[in-house]
């Protein structure tokens, strides 16, 4: 499983109508791409759900790299983003784990990231397995957090160039309740083909 989003931060005074009826109009092209577990059509509008920001802020997670290597670079999609918005910097990370809430049936409204620094201390202890004692917290709190009747799908990725840690979450609420999450965002399509593809608990 590989996590990728991208984030187009969008004028103060930009019509969210623009991005609504572009998904509304494009959003189901994805809904059967092989490779593909899921791809979140995410907004931040400014003023709501307390956003700074106008963003449009798409986020995958990838069942092939391959296919997603394709959708980037081999005219498989991302293409039409670079023609009408520019190359935005994409962020990505390498899943760790995934788990499906008993809300995994119905569409998701909501969605919440938590981006943490992976502190440089967790090494200290002299056996280089600090790092390795955080992601078994993290992986359990993400577990015990996909119970919540609200949760459609969970997971849990590391960005080993930056060291950050991602928690995504979609949520079937149209607010999502993740007090511990930097970012909201509401959810206007979700493309989902290989979503039963998706790792179960951790990935290896």
């Amino acid at each position: 499983m590989y996590a990728k989003q991208y984030e187009l931060t969008l004028p103060a005074d930009y019509d969210m109508k623009i991005i609504r009826k572009r998904v509304a109009a494009g959003g189901h092209v994805l809904d059967d791409r092989p490779g593909l577990g899921l791809k979140a059509y995410l907004i931040r509008e400014r003023g709501t759900d307390n956003a700074p920001v106008n963003q449009y802020a798409p986020f995958y997670l990838w069942n092939d790299t391959g296919a997603m290597a394709r959708f980037l670079v081999g005219a498989g999609g991302f293409q039409n983003i670079v023609r009408d918005f520019g190359r935005p910097a994409t962020l990505h990370w390498t899943g760790v784990a995934c788990h499906a809430g008993p809300s995994r049936s119905a569409p998701p409204k909501a969605a919440s990231r938590r981006l943490t620094s992976l502190p440089i201390d967790a090494d200290t202890d002299g056996t280089g397995l600090g790092l390795s004692a955080l992601i078994e917290r993290e992986t359990e709190h993400l577990r015990e957090l996909s119970r919540h009747s609200s949760v459609h799908t969970a997971a849990l990725a590391v960005d080993p160039h930056h060291w950050q840690l991602l928690r995504f979450v979609l949520w079937a609420d149209t607010s999502a309740p993740d007090l511990n999450a930097t970012e909201h965002y509401e959810v206007l399509h979700l493309s989902a083909p290989g979503l039963s593809e998706l790792p179960e608990g951790q990935v290896w």
